[in-house]
Formats: structure tokens, sequence, C-alpha cells
């Protein structure tokens, strides 16, 4: 609601859960009129532009269909939806009613996200031959905590369960880069030690994969183990390739040299450490212009949203995409639960 406010763009009319208190406590907080426990009343009532939907992902196919149909574009959480069979159900209802679908994958408008865009745009490092793509999970962190603390925390319901709730922030990142048909590669355990329980010791924690689509390969970690906390994509492309680091949110070309033997390396650090440097001046920038705030990221993607919703550009995260995740999240659960 902060995200959605700090546009500019919209006004949060109403707010709607299952239960009562949450309700009273979030619109007294956030000083929202409409109080509901009710999506339909709500839908008659209020009749929204947009339905913001942040629930668990087993309730976004009932509630993106019903908001869509009432006339509402719909904007939903990662997961986007359990399957992609599911995801296909809000992506054809959409389409059937005419209606702008988007979800939050909020950090591919991140800075370097952003720079990278270009530099495609640019064709600058060529054809892609391959992406690395890293993200580390702190199940020390609240949220983290959150689910290790409690065996009926909606995480475990999930089919890919502590990896279904982070593989989009994973594969959103590449699936512009690959086609439909993709051959799957996993490895998933648990790396810590057993605790007793048999739901909690169900949850692994570590997770490699390896993804061919045509003549573009994907090697991915989802690592809750490895310190520093990782997020990060590496593009090799056929003429350059490039690192992204989303916490530090820097884009380095990687170290190359042309001159001979040892004198040759002298030269691709401070290259590199050049790029570092310029990059921590536009970070500067950025937070003197009030735009380097943690969810900086998701109001360019809200705003390129809205845009879409106004009929002033295309859908910022193609149905196909969104289609895409889903579908590799369908194989890696297979691979994951062979594993089991």
């Amino acid at each position: 609601m902060e995200q959605v406010r700090a546009t500019g763009r919209g006004e949060v009319v109403a707010v709607c859960d299952l239960e009562p208190l949450m309700v009273e406590q979030l619109a007294v907080r956030m000083g929202i009129p409409g109080r509901y426990t009710d999506l339909n009343r709500m839908l008659e009532e209020v009749r929204p532009d947009v339905v913001h939907i942040a629930t668990p992902p087993d309730s976004h196919v009932f509630l993106a269909t019903t908001a869509l149909r009432a006339g509402c574009h719909v904007f939903v959480e990662k997961p986007f939806a359990l399957t992609e069979a599911e995801a296909r159900k809000i992506t054809d209802c959409a389409t059937e009613v005419g209606r702008r679908v988007c979800v939050n994958y909020l950090y591919n408008y991140e800075p370097p996200a952003l720079e990278l865009e270009q530099l495609m745009a640019a064709q600058a490092l060529g054809e892609v031959v391959h992406l690395d793509t890293q993200y580390g999970y702190n199940l020390a962190g609240d949220y983290g905590l959150a689910v290790m603390s409690d065996p009926d925390h909606w995480v475990h319901r999930l089919p890919g369960k502590l990896f279904h709730n982070v593989l989009d922030h994973v594969l959103a990142k590449v699936v512009e880069h690959i086609g439909d048909d993709s051959q799957v590669q996993v490895m998933s355990f648990r790396r810590r030690a057993e605790s007793g329980d048999a739901v909690l010791d169900a949850l692994h924690d570590e997770l490699r994969f390896m993804l061919r689509s045509g003549k573009v390969t994907v090697s991915g970690t989802v690592s809750a183990h490895g310190k520093p906390s990782a997020h990060t994509l590496k593009v090799v492309g056929s003429k350059d390739s490039v690192e992204l680091d989303y916490t530090a949110r820097t884009l380095v070309r990687s170290a190359s040299w042309s001159q001979p033997a040892s004198v040759g390396r002298l030269f691709p650090a401070f290259v590199q450490s050049r790029q570092f440097w310029r990059n921590g001046w536009r970070n500067v920038g950025l937070f003197w212009h009030h735009e380097y705030h943690y969810f900086q990221c998701m109001r360019v993607l809200l705003n390129r949203f809205y845009d879409a919703v106004e009929g002033r550009g295309a859908d910022p995260i193609p149905a196909a995409h969104i289609l895409r995740v889903c579908r590799v999240i369908d194989q890696l659960v297979e691979g994951m639960e062979a594993q089991r």
C-alpha cells in the first residue's frame, strides 16, 4: 500500500481479508476507508479499478478470476499460482475479459536489471549463451523463523515447499532468454540437522538445478546456508558478459584482458574497480533523488503496470513469461519430489 501511494497514481480505497481484526488493524494504521471481509461485497460496493492480491498462492486463482470478472485489473503477489495449469486459468480469464494482469517480479526493475535491459536492447552482449542465477534464503531471518517455527505455515503446503516461495525471484530474471521447451536436472536436499519434526524435516533448504532451452543453458542455486546470502545473476553472452548483484545494486562487465602474459592480468582488476566506483556513485545519485528506497524497484514495476492499465504501454510482465516461470517450477518440483 505504501508503494501504491508512493507512485502518486492511485488511491487505496478498501482492504479485504477473511480475518476482521487484520482488516481493522491495517485500515486504521493506513487510513483506509473501505473495510471488508467479503470480496464480492467489496467489488460490488467499491468497484475498484485495480485489485492487489497479497494472499498465499492457493487462493490466487479464485481471487484473481473473481476480481477480473468484476471488471478489475489484477496485480498478484508471487508465487503467481501453485502450477502452470492454475496460472493459465488466471491469464486466460484476463484475456477473455480484456483486463490486465501482472505479478510482482519486482527485482527485474532494480537499477542493475534496468541497465541490463538497455544492454540487451542494444545487443551489446550478443547472443545469450548461459545464465547463472543465485538466491540466498536466511532461515534465521524474520520470515525464515516464521516458517521454521510453525509446521502449519502455508509455505509447508506448497508443492515445492520453501523453494516454491522463492523460485519466482530466481527464474523471473532468466525466462525472457529461454523458450517454452526446457530440459531440467535437479538436486535438492536438507543440509541442516534433523529436528525430529516430520513436517520441518521434509523441508529441503539447498537446491541446485541446470536447465537447457535450445542453445541457452541456465544454472540456478537457492541456498539457506551460504553466507553472505547471494542475490546475483551472471549473463554470459557471445560478445560480452556481465555480473549483477541485486543486493549491492551493481552491474559490472566480466574481467578480460588483451595484453600478453602476466602484464595483461594487471589491468582487469583496475578496470572492474572503476566500474564498481561508477556503480557506487550512481547509487549515491539515486539516494540523493529519493530513488534508492528498498522497494523502489516495486514502484518502477507498479508505474509500468499502471501505464498498461491506462493503455499507455505493454504489460511489464508478459503472460508468456508468467506461464514460463510456473512451467519451470512444475519441472523443478517434480525433480525435488523424486529426491524426497
